[in-house]
């Protein structure tokens, strides 16, 4: 039985339980991940352990096989107590699709089920300092030796950096967009390191780090897919799961900000009686939940299209740009009903709004969506990445 937003009852039962996990398990955490500001690794492992790194894994291979709009569910969730462990799950996400979709049978059968059961915490590493997100840009790169590759290079703002088990490296192999190529590096791997972690503006509790590869060997059945694959690799995991993935941490911040303001708005007293009762403070609450629940169906309706197989590129541009705009809309307005107390750690609307901030550049600002919108409209796409590997995607009846 639909009960809503394209979801099922199975959908509601994974909501609850992800629910009464983030409310008992993370935000315990929360002081302490936003006082170190660095990764939790125990708690991210502990998410893990749950199984929900799985959830778009075929069952066959030990996951949950439940697509995309659970993944969106199980972000959002997380996402609601702690915009970074949301975003823990969201880059293992990344990781997950680079070898579901180019992945070998033995690449598959080896690492999948190790992700399903949480022993395994998979990321992708494609930007590079100087090139930014122009991917064909990138230095680092790959000589063949033999049944090896030899690595070197870095990469920068890699999501589960710290606590990453296996990294999906793109690195050039030869010259233009067929001379990239991925691999699978574990991060044991001699001559692979990871530089010191940096304070960050939010998210306190995850790392998106520096890749370090100095004659780092790789064996060739490591390699994800063919030479000259890596563009796809990184365009896909990009477009197909990061803009979803993040779309559901946007949204989870999202949910966050409009209860912690009602709940702020019911407490806070003036003139006699709660600004909740007063019509400027109802118009702002009313119009963050307009935008909460706009940006809901948005969301749910893309990752809904992407679970069926169906080309939905621009619908997945949409969501991420209108759930990050409005989340980002919607902490800047809570942030003026909560005055000069918001400015400070005592309420946690201004934690919403740094972490909102980290979601903005990420698989393509919102300048960037509105160019790809735009192009959509004028007819100028080369195709569609959803319609392209759709065969690979996991199908939700």
């Amino acid at each position: 039985m639909t009960t809503g937003y394209f979801t099922t009852e199975e959908h509601d039962t994974l909501r609850a339980r992800v629910r009464a996990f983030a409310e008992s398990e993370v935000r315990p955490h929360i002081p302490e991940m936003e006082s170190k500001k660095t990764v939790h690794t125990e708690l991210s492992r502990r998410i893990a352990a749950q199984g929900w790194l799985g959830v778009t894994v075929p069952v066959e291979y030990g996951g949950m096989g439940m697509g995309h709009l659970a993944k969106t569910i199980i972000i959002e969730e997380l996402a609601r107590v702690s915009g970074a462990m949301g975003a823990m799950v969201q880059a293992s996400q990344l990781g997950v699709a680079k070898i579901l979709h180019f992945g070998s049978d033995v690449q598959k059968k080896t690492w999948l089920p190790r992700v399903a059961d949480g022993s395994c915490l998979p990321t992708i590493a494609v930007t590079e300092t100087a090139s930014g997100g122009h991917v064909l840009g990138m230095r680092a790169k790959a000589v063949r030796d033999g049944d090896d590759y030899i690595l070197n290079g870095h990469k920068v703002f890699v999501g589960n950096s710290h606590v990453g088990d296996l990294h999906g490296v793109v690195v050039r192999t030869g010259l233009g967009p067929k001379g990239l190529t991925a691999f699978l590096v574990e991060a044991d791997r001699p001559g692979f390191a990871v530089a010191p972690q940096q304070s960050t503006m939010g998210l306190h509790g995850f790392s998106f780090g520096e890749l370090l590869f100095e004659n780092c060997r790789v064996p060739a059945a490591n390699r994800l897919g063919d030479e000259g694959d890596g563009l796809a690799v990184a365009y896909s995991s990009s477009i197909l799961y990061g803009r979803a993935n993040l779309t559901a941490v946007a949204l989870g911040i999202h949910q966050a900000i409009l209860e912690e303001t009602v709940s702020y708005a019911t407490e806070r007293e003036l003139y006699g009686k709660p600004i909740a009762e007063l019509d400027n403070i109802k118009q702002k609450i009313g119009q963050i939940t307009s935008r909460l629940m706009t940006a809901r169906i948005t969301a749910y309706h893309a990752a809904h299209l992407l679970d069926q197989g169906q080309a939905c590129d621009i619908e997945l541009m949409n969501a991420k740009l209108v759930n990050v705009e409005s989340a980002l809309d919607s902490a800047r307005e809570a942030m003026e009903i909560h005055a000069g107390i918001g400015l400070t750690t005592e309420r946690p609307v201004e934690r919403f709004l740094r972490d909102a901030y980290h979601i903005y550049a990420p698989a393509g600002t919102s300048d960037v969506q509105r160019l790809r919108l735009a192009e959509a409209a004028m007819g100028r796409t080369k195709g569609q990445w959803s319609e392209r590997i759709a065969a690979g995607a996991v199908k939700v009846s």
